[in-house]
């Protein structure tokens, strides 16, 4: 006997769906879900009815409310057909006829409200449930640091510029790298928080609980674009920048220093264990000046090499791309610095782009050397010897924009090479913590910034660090940010001459890593040329937030799935032990398990009057600012 075999389409991932005789339970998957979305709705609702509108009851209620309708349905239908059966034996058909008819009618109202299960992905523009598997200490949570305080330009047409020490206060920056670290791993202490990031990072990667080792590697990549060696904005002979261009956006140099002083400082790095840089730029003087001085043998790398810098060279390390489409005469391969990193920091910046915007797992496309001719290396397979323009896979055209030619990629369910780039184990898979440069932002690459109207800047700079170890979570979280207010930009691009609909492709790529096990466009991701039949595993979480003035994500209203957006100023809380940007019973808790007990050198959590010891004096600390709340 054959099996029975039923297909159907999935609208959402356009992929087809299929159900085998053998796995006949699974239809009962409908009911099931709907008994206990209506269960869970009626356990939290009616206790306190304010959480109808949660998203996970807004979720639930639908569910709830067809597989009750389907329920009556269904008995309903069931009812009237033995009755109707009871009418033919007594040959009564006129009645039977009717109680058949009634009986049809509900059993089709049945089969329309049978509970339908949640949709995986969202239309273009629409909400939709997280998806993917959420990442980091606590998982999916972004860390985002406000100070308004740490910006002070007065814009454009001011004789300053943003990056000079009177516009942009580097005590106050410090203060808010060091509340990124400790928020994302929930450690109070700038040491003990790097040194949980970096074993829980190593756990991931089967190193068990190994901390970072003495001679170990790091290196940072930041985003210069508008330093761009093969624009020629910045001079390769005096590395002074364009005066024209002086206030373009890239990261601050205060927020690059202050990272530095982190993993120096408090991580024990070795100067000479550290390269930071963009392959595809160059790092003008204005940022030498500031960062040389203090951190001297720290490598600085940049395209060109000249005056102290470290030139960004070829490894031997290959970079392959996911699609037939990346047919090119020149095979690409990774930076030395990259490939012979121990660790990645990927710190990006907030802004929009001409595929809607640039952050994170964009900011990786500066992490490939583009610049032909300079790098010839016969001795690597595909790179030719004869200084001919080198003919590199163009990663842009995986992009969703659509008025270029060749045409770009909009809509959704597309090849996305950011997934590549996210996935590829000596690159994003090296990445041990996400960083995005939020203090003047931009709603474009190469525009100036422009202060911010949505909330809470409403009128000022964004003054603002994001932080996570979820490289999906945290793009989600920026994608929110720049779509709140750059809409357009968003949607449509910046193209003054041409406006064009990139039909929900600016998320895209997030959907594409959040499902990089299954995405929707059906491609088999495989940046480390396994040729393998396993793929790609998920890499982090995506969703957006309610709405742009709460700014709430799933974990935030008490689901234990998705992104939790936590909201710290650059002063940390007084008895706030987890970091979390509140003083709760969590913290009590914390400071009940180390009662009585000597600080640990390496984390003093509990120890909030720093004395040696968690006694009666650190409890009075943590009451006297019980309930403070810095989180939204």
């Amino acid at each position: 006997m054959q099996s029975e075999d039923t297909s159907f389409s999935c609208p959402k991932g356009k992929q087809s769906v299929r159900w085998q005789g053998s796995h006949r339970w699974v239809r009962w998957i409908y009911p099931i879900t709907g008994l206990a979305a209506l269960i869970w709705f009626l356990i939290r609702v009616v206790p306190k009815p304010s959480r109808a509108s949660y998203p996970c009851q807004r979720t639930a209620m639908p569910l709830a409310s067809g597989f009750v309708v389907w329920l009556a349905g269904l008995i309903g239908s069931v009812t009237v057909f033995k009755k109707a059966r009871r009418l033919l034996r007594d040959s009564r058909l006129v009645w039977a006829c009717v109680c058949l008819a009634i009986a049809a009618v509900m059993g089709l109202v049945s089969l329309a409200h049978l509970p339908e299960r949640l949709a995986r992905a969202g239309e273009p523009w629409g909400p939709h449930e997280p998806l993917g598997q959420a990442r980091g200490i606590h998982p999916g949570r972004v860390v985002w640091v406000h100070d308004p305080d740490a910006t002070d330009w007065e814009g454009y047409d001011s004789p300053r510029h943003w990056w000079e020490p009177d516009c942009t206060d580097l005590g106050i920056v410090e203060k808010m790298v060091s509340q990124a670290v400790r928020g994302v791993a929930g450690i109070n202490n700038d040491a003990a928080a790097w040194d949980a990031i970096f074993r829980h990072f190593n756990a991931e990667r089967g190193r068990e609980t190994e901390g970072y080792q003495a001679g170990e590697r790091i290196g940072i990549k930041i985003n210069l674009t508008t330093c761009n060696a093969a624009g020629e904005q910045v001079d390769p002979i005096t590395y002074n920048k364009k005066s024209s261009i002086m206030n373009r956006i890239d990261n601050s140099p205060q927020i690059i220093l202050a990272l530095l002083r982190q993993l120096v400082n408090a991580v024990g790095v070795d100067q000479n264990d550290i390269t930071i840089g963009d392959p595809t730029g160059l790092i003008p003087n204005f940022y030498w000046d500031m960062l040389h001085p203090e951190f001297p043998h720290v490598h600085y790398l940049d395209n060109y090499g000249g005056s102290g810098r470290t030139r960004a060279e070829f490894s031997d390390v290959p970079f392959y791309w996911s699609t037939p489409d990346a047919n090119r005469k020149v095979q690409d391969y990774l930076p030395v610095s990259f490939a012979e990193a121990d660790y990645i920091i990927n710190f990006a910046i907030l802004k929009g782009h001409s595929s809607g915007v640039t952050l994170c797992a964009k900011n990786h496309y500066g992490s490939l050397i583009r610049t032909p001719s300079r790098y010839l290396r016969p001795e690597l397979p595909g790179l030719p010897g004869d200084g001919a323009s080198l003919s590199y896979y163009n990663m842009h055209y995986s992009l969703p924009n659509a008025n270029q030619n060749p045409p770009w990629s909009p809509g959704t369910a597309q090849y996305r090479s950011l997934v590549d780039l996210m996935g590829r184990s000596q690159l994003g898979g090296k990445t041990v913590l996400y960083l995005i440069d939020g203090l003047y932002g931009g709603y474009y690459w190469e525009a100036h910034p422009y202060k911010w109207e949505s909330w809470p800047f409403n009128g000022d700079w964004p003054s603002s660090i994001l932080a996570s170890q979820d490289p999906v979570a945290i793009d989600s979280v920026g994608y929110d940010f720049v779509n709140a207010e750059w809409p357009d930009v968003v949607r449509y691009g910046h193209a003054p001459a041409a406006r064009y609909d990139m039909q929900g492709g600016a998320e895209d790529y997030l959907h594409e890593a959040a499902l990089a096990h299954d995405p929707p466009s059906g491609t088999f991701y495989d940046p480390d040329h396994k040729g393998e039949v396993t793929p790609l595993k998920s890499l982090g979480v995506h969703e957006h937030w309610n709405n742009p003035i709460d700014k709430q994500y799933s974990r935030n209203l008490g689901t234990e799935e998705g992104i939790e957006l936590v909201l710290l100023h650059s002063d940390a809380i007084a008895g706030d032990i987890d970091s979390d940007g509140d003083v709760d019973e969590n913290d009590l808790s914390l400071l009940c398990d180390a009662w009585l007990q000597p600080a640990k050198p390496n984390r003093p959590d509990a120890d909030l009057n720093a004395d040696g010891i968690v006694d009666a004096r650190d409890l009075m600390i943590l009451t006297n600012n019980w309930g403070t709340v810095t989180t939204q």
